[in-house]
């Protein structure tokens, strides 16, 4: 019988995005083709903590509430020996020995947001020499910044909406910034920004701390909008909101020497927009309101259209450097112009997830789109 992969399986982590991590990891195991891979399970507390012997992420599921992961009174800490290597991962038993996990074939990090999506736990496994899925240190870093995100792909003529970036440990949040408000408004006025406007954190995801504005000329409105953004990441964008559909694509480059492939693009379709002129693809609309949206792929856009969205997905990943996965969020204008809203390097893999839904469509179904990435992974 052939040796199974061990694939160190992360999730939960720091940031915001926990639970969602957590719902994208039991759909992943649950699709996981377990004739070759052999999953260990490393859960990471929002404290910081990693640990294994947690509870079974593969009952976990959105209908059941938000979950979390915790320590359990099974559960050992986990201990790394940075120039071991695959042989370097420990869990701490109860008596203080460290007992080894086994060698570590691959780290499959099914991680969003800070500390798991923006570059850190990337250079981690670099420093180990550990092989891992997913994008290297600088798409990471980069991508997970929306401000430098921005500024990469401008520099590659890629055209995005226009904003301005808020340093907020500048201002007073003694009072929330209401004392800043004029200021920001002058901000926005200098720039030329047309309402509405969308201020959002720029290392944030799945709309955490996002406000859309609409009152022209409100300081306070703004000022309100900065500060819950500013809860999130001290650097702060305020957008021109777009007149446009949002439409996503998926792209899979398993190994750097290959070229990427482009998925068929998708749309999130608002199905409150008609009651609720104001609706946006918030947190709700994303993953706790199954009313909210629906996905469709591919978009419901003529083919001259999606192939411009697909290339312009294209040389987005490449102005970042990817590699493994992404997926590329573009604005598509009425007119037929093509921005880039964002890249999402460790795109949610929920079983209503836009990633794997692309790929579906294009025609890769999810346990063999997961057995691509490891596999690349394991030979780039």
């Amino acid at each position: 019988m052939a040796q199974l992969t061990r694939v160190a399986v992360m999730y939960g982590g720091k940031a915001d995005e926990h639970p969602i991590s957590c719902i994208s990891v039991a759909s992943v195991l649950r699709a996981l083709d377990t004739s070759r891979f052999e999953p260990v399970l490393i859960g990471i507390t929002k404290q910081g903590e990693w640990i294994v012997d947690g509870e079974d992420p593969c009952q976990w599921a959105l209908d059941k509430g938000l979950p979390q992961v915790e320590r359990t009174p099974g559960s050992r800490s986990v201990v790394l020996s940075i120039g071991d290597g695959g042989d370097g991962f420990y869990a701490r038993n109860a008596d203080g020995t460290l007992e080894s996990l086994g060698h570590i074939d691959v780290v499959l990090p099914v991680l969003h947001g800070p500390y798991g999506e923006d570059g850190t736990i990337q250079g981690l496994f670099e420093m180990m020499g550990v092989p891992y899925v997913g994008c290297g240190v600088l798409a990471s870093a980069a991508a997970m910044d929306k401000h430098y995100t921005k500024t990469l792909l401008a520099a590659a003529g890629i055209a995005v909406a226009p904003g301005v970036t808020l340093d907020t440990r500048l201002y007073d949040a003694s009072d929330r910034f209401a004392a800043d408000g004029e200021r920001f408004l002058d901000l926005v006025d200098e720039a030329g920004l047309q309402y509405p406007l969308f201020v959002k954190p720029s290392r944030a995801g799945s709309s955490f701390g996002v406000t859309k504005v609409e009152r022209v000329g409100d300081a306070e409105e703004l000022a309100a909008a900065v500060y819950e953004a500013s809860l999130h990441d001290w650097r702060v964008i305020v957008e021109q909101g777009i007149d446009a559909r949002e439409i996503e694509c998926a792209v899979l480059r398993p190994r750097g020497e290959e070229e990427p492939r482009v998925s068929l693009p998708g749309e999130i379709v608002l199905d409150r927009r008609a009651q609720d002129d104001d609706q946006f693809y918030d947190f709700d609309s994303k993953y706790m309101d199954a009313q909210a949206s629906h996905a469709e792929v591919p978009a419901h856009i003529p083919d001259e259209l999606i192939e411009r969205v697909r290339a312009t997905a294209l040389k987005a990943f490449l102005a970042i450097d990817g590699t493994g996965l992404s997926r590329v969020d573009t604005f598509v204008t009425p007119g037929g112009d093509v921005l880039v809203n964002e890249i999402n390097t460790m795109p949610g893999f929920t079983p209503i997830s836009m990633y794997p839904k692309a790929w579906d469509a294009t025609g890769i179904a999810y346990t063999d789109l997961i057995t691509t990435l490891i596999l690349g992974a394991l030979h780039r």
